[in-house]
């Protein structure tokens, strides 16, 4: 899961590169290094799998059930609506609880999520509203889950590892990625969906384990914050005044509403236009996942986020959905879609780090949690809206639907910031940039 807490500071203003404190030679694996990080890496890859795998059999349950791209996309609304109705007020409990015991609680209720789905399935019980109510009720665990784990991080590696373990989340979450779909895909053909649910609720046993072994004196706790009446309204407050917040945020919201719609896309596209079976649609995700595992771990080398190339790796996703929307054959279509996870991840975690880096400590579960609800909050928007064209239009017209809707803010946002927030664009030696409106008059003076 992309997460990662920020610098102690907002920067005064945007530069053409937001850096990590501390060493900009960190290897890729400097986080790794720390205990307690290590023991949180290895749990969260144990339940990232089995989240993987409950995802891919969710959707083709639902998929078997109904038959309906649409209702793939109203689960998945449903399991993202808490996060667009609630998701400020779970950065708030972020910011005012201690974050292990939080964690703790979260971890714990999504397991029985998933044991309690299980149940259902193999008792052969289940019905398309027992999912429905399951992605509603995890849904909201996660309002708190994500700006808590996200925030946590930097409470284990402290401030110079930040950067570097935003992208080592994504790769571990990638990783995962790579393997929970092939497993789903091995157990729904084999035995069914509710052993990929079971094996899920089991899986989060792991990270609750890592969080009881972690040595409480080797974490950077940041103070929390008291309760206090307008805190919601200050974190909005805050991050409207910082266009170096806002609209990365912006141009995610659009990426993740319209772009990253792939159970519904690819479900559509294995069952109506390739006629393969749940093996097909694993090999489909397994293949997005290698190519966001690449992206995770250049991320990870690189150390800092550049604006420009948040934007370039915005255009470039959009591109790929629109082609690969229209790729005539089975394997060049499979063949796109690793290029389309290495820029995609690109986005998510560029413009995650960037926020993170420029968010002061106490404000840090707001922030993120805004970013979270714009990310994945409009998702109840975006999914049964594709879902809709998908199977009213077809799965290519979908897939290029999204893409296009993703290339016009892409291209509008990095408009936007050459003029907009106190960033220009910057064309010199060194390349082209967005940097701050003085720095480009002392340039010009000098």
């Amino acid at each position: 899961m992309s997460t990662g807490p920020g610098a102690d500071s907002a920067p005064g203003h945007t530069s053409t590169t937001t850096r990590a404190s501390g060493s900009a030679k960190n290897s890729m694996f400097s986080s790794l290094k720390i205990r307690n990080y290590r023991l949180f890496a290895t749990g969260q890859v144990v339940s990232n799998t089995g989240t993987w795998m409950q995802r891919i059999a969710q959707d083709w349950l639902v998929l078997s059930l109904t038959g309906s791209a649409s209702a793939v996309g109203i689960t998945i609304a449903l399991q993202f609506l808490p996060m667009m109705l609630f998701g400020l007020y779970g950065g708030v409990l972020a910011d005012r609880l201690p974050k292990r015991p939080l964690l703790l609680c979260t971890q714990a209720a999504m397991g029985l999520t998933g044991i309690a789905l299980a149940v259902l399935t193999l008792a052969g019980h289940v019905q398309v509203w027992h999912v429905y109510l399951a992605a509603f009720l995890l849904g909201l665990v996660t309002v708190v889950d994500n700006p808590a784990r996200q925030t946590f991080v930097s409470e284990m590696v402290g401030k110079d590892q930040v950067a570097n373990a935003v992208s080592l989340n994504s790769a571990n979450f990638q990783s995962a990625r790579l393997v929970g779909p092939a497993l789903a895909g091995v157990l729904i053909t084999a035995v069914g969906s509710g052993w990929a649910f079971l094996l899920n609720g089991l899986s989060f046993a792991a990270p609750i384990i890592g969080l009881l072994l972690m040595r409480t004196h080797e974490l950077h706790p940041v103070e929390v914050q008291p309760r206090a009446k307008g805190q919601l309204r200050e974190g909005l407050r805050y991050v409207a005044g910082r266009p170096e917040l806002i609209w990365p945020i912006v141009l995610v919201g659009f990426i993740g509403t319209f772009g990253f719609n792939f159970p519904i896309w690819l479900s559509a596209f294995v069952s109506k236009v390739f006629h393969g079976d749940a093996g097909t649609y694993g090999l489909f995700n397994t293949l997005i996942a290698a190519g966001s595992l690449v992206g995770a771990l250049l991320a990870a080398r690189r150390g800092h986020s550049r604006l420009r190339l948040l934007v370039a790796a915005a255009v470039l996703f959009s591109v790929l959905l629109l082609v690969t929307a229209f790729a005539p054959g089975f394997w060049l279509f499979a063949a796109l879609l690793v290029p389309i996870g290495i820029f995609g991840l690109t986005v998510n975690v560029t413009a995650n780090s960037s926020v993170q880096m420029a968010t002061d400590p106490e404000m840090r579960g707001r922030v993120m949690a805004l970013f979270m609800m714009v990310f994945t909050g409009g998702t109840p928007i975006g999914a049964p809206l594709v879902g809709w064209i998908t199977d009213t239009y077809g799965a290519r017209i979908g897939m290029a639907a999204g893409g296009a809707v993703s290339l016009a803010a892409a291209v509008t946002i990095g408009l936007v910031l050459s003029r907009v927030g106190n960033l220009r664009l910057s064309v010199n030696r060194h390349g082209v940039a967005f940097v701050p409106a003085e720095r480009r008059h002392l340039v010009t003076a000098a």
